[in-house]
């Protein structure tokens, strides 16, 4: 091999451990700076997020920005439901049935995220709440802590904005794909920028909110949040969950089992 050829090599060998190592810092981010992102910084993630493959180059989905004024009127109305929701999870029967009849704040859409994981999923779900919860003081039996750490995620973990994820009807699960694969290209440009993130499920239970105060086209439907910002060197933020290995993942030829 001449030696051009090794150095080639050698330099695509450093880059790939480099990127290995920056892949495995990426951690979520819960404790947000109130540091302004411009959003032309915003774009230019998105930018990069549009660079990740797509199905017949449809990019079949849109993402609404929510910052300053926005992201408060939404971040309030969140925080209102969670109350209600809060109170009628805990409470007794009276309770439940008081709360019902003067609004609970249950879920006006994706209801289907209150349903138990899969007994093959849900061991892994349980270790990173335990270990997340443990790691930030909070008792397994203490509701009102464990509801106090959720209702985070409705101040968007004070993140300085809040990107919420749409896909199109259309193409089911080919559009959430597509969206993943944008979404981890735009988060990995984040973090190579110093910025955090935290995808949120949490948000989209009240779609209805978010539509309020965007004109969101009916052939989309809400996938996912993000919450992005300058991280805080906090306790929080230095917390990091189990990763699986290769194996685990992994399905075997059955003519090597």
């Amino acid at each position: 091999m001449s030696a051009s050829k090794w150095q080639k090599h050698d330099r695509a060998e450093t880059i790939a451990g480099d990127f290995s190592e920056f892949l495995a810092t990426r951690r979520s981010t819960r404790d947000f700076a109130p540091t302004p992102i411009p959003h032309e910084l915003i774009e230019s993630l998105i930018a990069d997020a549009l660079t990740a493959p797509s199905w017949s180059n449809t990019r079949p989905f849109k993402i609404c920005i929510a910052t300053g004024d926005v992201k408060e009127r939404i971040s309030s109305e969140f925080l209102a439901r969670w109350s209600k929701l809060s109170t009628f999870r805990n409470g007794n029967l009276f309770i439940k049935v008081k709360k019902l009849l003067k609004g609970a704040g249950l879920p006006t859409s994706n209801r289907l995220l209150a349903r138990a994981y899969v007994p093959e999923l849900k061991p892994r779900a349980e270790r990173v709440g335990r270990e997340l919860y443990e790691w930030i003081g909070v008792q397994r039996g203490d509701r009102k802590a464990r509801d106090a750490q959720w209702a985070k995620n409705y101040e968007f973990f004070n993140a300085p904005a809040e990107l919420i994820i749409y896909i199109h009807k259309s193409l089911h699960i080919f559009a959430a794909n597509d969206a993943g694969l944008m979404l981890q290209n735009l988060i990995l440009s984040a973090h190579a920028r110093g910025l955090g993130t935290c995808l949120q499920g949490a948000v989209v239970i009240w779609d209805d909110v978010i539509r309020g105060e965007f004109d969101v086209p009916k052939d989309y439907r809400i996938l996912t949040g993000l919450a992005i910002g300058y991280p805080k060197d906090s306790h929080v933020n230095k917390f990091g969950a189990h990763r699986l290995a290769p194996e685990e993942i992994i399905i075997k030829p059955r003519s090597e089992s």
